[in-house]
Parts: structure tokens; sequence; C-alpha cells
């Protein structure tokens, strides 16, 4: 018997396998087995089929796998057929699909191990209740040994298992106490697998809250639209603060009374936070969180539990949430779908988790809930065409009003030099009366670190990446210089190492020294940050969020993760401090991002006492987009976009695959790059734009090189992604360009 196998490498294609007899009868498809790979190293592969000796080339030698992992499969055939559509739709193998999937315990089989914890129990000779006096008698003389004793039989008198640790806290006492008890054999020690998720206890369904009338509306619409043979996706567009949660509270128990699974998909691990607290006391143990900051033990118990006969009903979680198994899937929310954070960048495989979960849906006739406050151009496009249904919420929960939104300019402030810092005095007069009435206050500036550039005042000499062509950014609080790109760190200098003047200054500013500049504005305000600098830990978010809704902290400067749909009820006044930096991006999407942005950030003030106030500073008061975004005004902005859109042949009007080529030589990244531009023109024409330097055109010690193809969404799909292997395995075969990485970002962001 042979088997094709999936291996944990970047490597295109299946590897065959011999199978002995004795290892026969346990194999079957998506099981793991160990498996010998060149000449030393060996593998745990994932089995897909088995087949007999017939259909391999005879002349080729096949290692026999080693041995057999599981006894049940892994995976799920559903899950199976993701992977295929995923490495074909993505351009990428099934190897980096694999990693990507599972979780590195399972990827790994000696990596994980069950938790255990110690249990205490009556030593055997007193499992009798007759011979207890005895032990009484016997523990006389120790009477802390005899008051744990007592109290460990109060604890177990209902049959109930205690922890030695439980013991202990009960008692006070320390482990020498219960080491005696057990030496003098009254009591025993065992180790019992326990597991690591949290029980979220019995659902409290009465806890959902009634709908309003326009929800109730949207929800009636979407429960009539789930009744149709083929479940076109809904998109639901409401303002922010419009209620879409409680509408997907509303649709997740209907999925659970009619038996379904619900994937609830959302963009950050900060926003899991409060959605989980908020679902938890609704759905109880019932809900299942699966994202990248739970341990990887954590994970493989949830992706035992979905294998199992009693899986979790719900599960929220990001964007890796796609990959667990799903056995009877109905609903699939993805909220803020308008998110750039569900497309998956680095490493491969680089897809956007809402185009995958809305092909498992589609397999599974579940129904597709899209819920922004921002459509993305795309969904919106779509629902303009009919792929999509569209349901708009157009006003706030309790009709309270959409903040007022007031543009700064900050260029005429400085012109009049009125304004000298990064604080206009509009926004500085907000912030303070919002903190003096007892309110709070956010500050959005999208760039972490202190500076993003430090430079000599002498020669002019800044820090550079050794192995990227980019500025170093200063993070003044571990007084270092590190690259946001491969994370080459150094120390700080006194002075400049090639002048020696020691005045060194820093330029731009980052959520590091705007909590500078803050703290020394407001001295009395309780501040906190939320950046990728100060949410490494696991339970950082948790921290600084559930602080912030407690009110110990009162104003909050963050990167754009506070733009994600945080839900607090006494923020007043929402500062960003440059919107200029989002739309200079080089980026024809750099508009679209920014109005999503600001007008996501904005929404957070406001949300439950009374309007809000956002001050919006700028140098460029006179673009449309800004005026838009004031206005609320989607529709115009839209409008607006669609046309430039189609003028220069982006997407939704287009299909966009970027193509990278990377190698440490500058002069054969260029030749290969050349000619794969000139392969490409031959089936393509004008439809290859490039080779160009892309922007940042070295990367860890690799030269790049970027090639875009702009393709007509009628073109197959099928037949180019074959041109473009057969180019690529074209170019490879040249033994003096085999070494060129070459990777593809289908339809990028």
């Amino acid at each position: 018997m042979l088997v094709d196998v999936i291996l944990p490498l970047p490597l295109e294609g299946l590897f065959t396998y011999s199978v002995s007899t004795v290892l026969e009868g346990k194999i079957q498809p998506f099981i793991r087995v160990k498996v010998p790979f060149g000449i030393t190293k060996t593998h745990t592969a994932l089995v897909v089929r088995s087949h007999h000796a017939t259909s391999v080339d005879s002349n080729i030698k096949v290692k026999d796998i080693i041995d057999v992992i599981d006894e049940k499969p892994i995976l799920l055939p559903e899950q199976y057929k993701l992977w295929e559509w995923i490495s074909s739709y993505y351009m990428s193998p099934l190897g980096d699909i694999l990693k990507a999937a599972l979780p590195h315990g399972i990827r790994k089989e000696e990596n994980y191990r069950p938790r255990t914890e110690t249990y205490v129990s009556l030593a055997e000779k007193y499992a009798d209740k007759q011979n207890l006096v005895e032990a009484i008698s016997l523990l006389s003389r120790s009477p802390k040994q005899l008051e744990v004793f007592n109290i460990f039989l109060e604890l177990t008198s209902h049959n109930q298992q205690v922890t030695r640790e439980e013991l202990m806290n009960e008692t006070h006492c320390n482990t020498s106490v219960i080491r005696n008890l057990v030496v003098r054999k009254v009591l025993r020690l065992y180790d019992a697998e326990v597991g690591r998720l949290n029980n979220g206890g019995i659902p409290h369904f009465e806890k959902i809250n009634p709908l309003s009338h326009a929800q109730q509306e949207a929800f009636d619409t979407i429960s009539n639209f789930k009744k149709e043979e083929v479940k076109k996706p809904i998109l639901l567009h409401g303002v922010t603060s419009s209620g879409k949660t409680e509408i997907y509270i509303h649709l997740i128990k209907e999925a659970i009374d009619r038996g379904e699974q619900v994937l609830y998909l959302l963009p950050e691990i900060a926003l899991t936070v409060q959605i989980m607290q908020r679902l938890q006391n609704i759905f109880g143990d019932k809900l299942g969180i699966y994202h990248s900051r739970y341990s990887d033990a954590e994970r493989v118990e949830i992706w035992q539990k979905q294998l199992s006969e009693a899986p979790y009903s719900v599960i929220l979680g990001a964007r890796s949430a796609i990959f667990l198994p799903y056995k009877n899937l109905g609903l699939v929310i993805i909220d803020e779908e308008h998110e750039t954070s569900f497309k998956q960048q680095d490493p491969s495989p680089r897809y956007h988790a809402r185009s995958v979960a809305m092909v498992m849906a589609q397999w599974a006739k579940a129904q597709v809930v899209l819920g922004t406050a921002t459509p993305s151009a795309e969904s919106y496009y779509n629902s303009q065409q009919g792929k999509y249904h569209l349901i708009t919420l157009t006003e706030r929960y309790k009709a309270i009003k959409l903040p007022h939104i007031q543009v700064v300019d900050v260029k005429d402030l400085r012109h009049r030099k009125i304004m000298s810092g990064l604080l206009s005095p509009q926004l500085r007069e907000a912030v303070s009366e919002a903190l003096h009435n007892g309110e709070q206050a956010i500050i959005f500036q999208n760039r972490r670190g202190f500076s993003p550039i430090v430079q000599c005042h002498q020669c002019g000499w800044s820090p550079k990446c050794p192995k990227c062509d980019v500025s170093l950014t200063y993070h003044k609080n571990t007084s270092s210089l590190t690259c946001h790109y491969c994370g080459y760190t150094y120390h700080m200098p006194n002075e400049c190492p090639d002048c020696g003047n020691h005045e060194l200054k820093d330029i731009g500013a980052g959520t590091e020294k705007v909590e500078d500049i803050i703290a020394e504005e407001f001295p009395y305000a309780r501040i906190a940050r939320m950046d990728l600098d100060t949410t490494r830990t696991k339970n950082a978010y948790e921290r600084i969020i559930s602080d912030f809704s407690a009110g110990k902290t009162n104003l909050l400067i963050g990167t754009q993760m506070v733009t994600k749909g945080l839900d607090f009820d006494n923020v007043s006044v929402v500062g960003i401090l440059n919107a200029d930096t989002m739309l200079n991006q080089p980026d024809f999407r750099a508009y679209e991002h920014s109005f999503n942005m600001m007008t996501q950030v904005a929404g957070r003030a406001g949300r439950k006492n009374h309007r809000g106030q956002v001050i919006l500073q700028t140098s460029l008061p006179q673009l449309p987009v800004i005026q838009q975004i004031v206005n609320n005004d989607f529709e115009g902005f839209f409008s607006m976009l669609m046309k430039e859109r189609q003028a220069f042949f982006y997407p939704p009007f287009t299909r966009l695959i970027y193509i990278f080529l990377k190698h440490r030589d500058e002069n054969t990244v260029s030749s290969a790059a050349t000619e794969y531009v000139s392969r490409l023109r031959v089936i393509f024409k004008n439809r290859v734009l490039g080779p160009d330097k892309p922007s940042i055109s070295r990367i860890n010690m690799l030269h790049i090189r970027k090639i875009i193809l702009k393709l007509e969404p009628s073109m197959s799909i099928q037949k180019t992604r074959q041109c473009i292997r057969e180019v690529t395995n074209a170019l490879l075969s040249d033994p003096y360009k085999k070494s060129v990485i070459i990777s593809f970002d289908v339809d990028p962001l």
C-alpha cells in the first residue's frame, strides 16, 4: 500500500510513501504519520489518501512511513476540500496551509501534552467509612493534620473530587501537611487530566435583549432570506452603534435552536474581549473562543472538542477560526467585514478569511452575514450588482445622534502660529472639558513607537536597518532603535556615530511620544496606551480594555486597534491627530482605508449618554473625502470611489495578483524579474505592469521586485493560475535563477 501525504513544508504537491503490512490496518485518510525526508530528517505528515503500487513509477524508490500517530482522523473531509481551494485560489503550497491551519501541538505530535492536575483522595484502607474512626484516632496528636483531614471529608461528602490546590486553599495549609498525610497513608495523591478550556456555565438566553423596531425589521428580513434555496450573502450596513451585535445574538440563538453551528469572525483579538464577555453571559458553555493569543495547548483542545460528539455551538475568533472543524455549520457572521486584518499578509498562505469563510458557507449551505458601518468597496459593489442582499440601519440604537466632527486645519493654525505641537487648541480644550466632566477621551495616532526617524542635528546622520531599506523607529521606553520589518534592534546611541555630536533629534510622532505629550499636558489624566508594543502578552488587551471600560483609566491613546468596534459608554471626545498620514499613502486604497478608519474611530464617541465630539486634524481640509467623513456620506464616497476605480481599472472592475521576486543579490533578482515579465507579457500582454522596486525594496537582506497583473473579472482564474505556474517553473528551471524566491498575493489589500 502507498499513501499520499502533505508535508509541513513550502513545497508543491503531495508526497508518496509506502506502508508496511504491519501498519496497513492503521491507515486511513487525515491521520498523522511520521515519515523520513531527505537523508536524516523526519516530519509529521498528514495522510490524504491511500492507493496501490501500480499508480507509481516502478523506477522510483518510495520510502516507508516510520509510524502511525493517530487512531482517528484529525481533519474532516470538508476541511481538506477547503485547503485544496485555498491552495488553488491563493497559489499556495498545501504544506503552508497545513502549517497555518493546524495548531502547532497537532503538527508536532510530541509537543502537545494534556493538562493534568493533582487530586486528593482517601487511601484505599480508609475508603470503607467504617475505618475512618481509626484514621481520626491516628491523627489525634497532630492537630493541623486532623483539621485538614476533617475539612477534606467535608469537601468530599457528596462524592466531589478535590484538588490538592483546593484543599490547601480551604485549609490554609502548606504542601508539607498534605505530604505527611500521604506518608501516614491516610490520603493519597493522583494526577488526572483536566481541560484547559474555560467552562462558561449554563446558557442564559433570558439575558438576550429585545430588538428595537429597526433591528427587528433587519432580523426578520435576514430570517426570510435564509429560506432561499441558494443563500446569497447578506451585507448588514449599519452606522456605528446601530445595534448590529444585538441582531447577531438573535441570529445565533435561532441557529442554536435549529441545532446548527455558528462561526462569528472578528478582525482583531482586541474585539474578542468585549464581545466574548457579552456572548458568554448569554450562551455560556456553548461558546468557544479561538485566536492566536491562546496557548497552543488550548487551541489543540478546542480543535479536539470540535471533532468530538459535543462540539461548541458557537465559535468566536479571529481569522484562524475558519480552519477549525465544523460538522453542522449553519451561520457565518463576519463582523467589521471591511477590515484589512482579515487578510493574511505573511507568511503564505496569503488568504482572506472573509472570502474563505464565504466559500466554506456556500458548500455547507450556511447563511453569511457581513456586518459593518463602512463596507469594503468590493462588498458594497456586490450588493449593488445583486450578488449580495443589502440591509441598511441608518440610525443609532435609541436614536443617539452620530458624533459632531470638527475639522481642524493644522496647516493654517501653524501658519498663524496658533499651534506648534501635536495638539490643536480645539483638541486640547475638548479633552480638558471631557476629563473635568468625568468623561473619557480617545486619541488616535496610527503609528507606534516614539518617533519614526532619529537624525543628527549637525551632520544629518539617521539610523537605518542593516537588513532592510527603512529607517529605524525609536522606542523611548526601551531606549532602542527597532526595525518594524525584520525586528533588528540596537541600543539608542548617546552621540552621533558619524560626527560625535550629542544632539540627536527625533522627527515625527508615534503613540509613545503622544503619551508623553498628553501626560505633560494633562497631568491629572489616567492614561492607557493600546498598540502592538503594549499588547504582546495574552491578557494585555483584556486588561487595557477592562480598565478603560471600568473608568480606571480615562484617556486611551492607540493605533488602529482603537478603531475596531470597541464599545465604551463614557467616551465623549475622540481626537484624530493626523489624517494626512493615511490619506497620503501611495496606494489606490488609501482613501478607502482612510474613510473606513476615521469613520470607525469617530464612532467610538458618544455611544450611550449624549452626542460625542470628534476633532479631526488635517492640513488637507479641502479634500472631498474629509467632508464625506464629516457628513457620514458613505453613498457619496462610494460613488466617487467607483468612478476613480473604473477610470484607472482597479478592483472591483479588475482582479489583481501581485507577484514578488526576492533574492540576496540585487542583480540576480533584477534579471529574473525582467525575464519573468517578458514571459508573462507573451500571454497577458499589457495586463502586466512592472517589474518595479517597491517603496521598501529590501527586507531581511532580500532584494525585492514587484510585478502586478491586472485581469478582467471574466478571465478564467484557473487558466490564469496555470499560466503563471508554467512561467514560474520555466524561470526556476534556469540553474542561475533557481534560488530566486517567488511568491504570490492574490486579491491584495
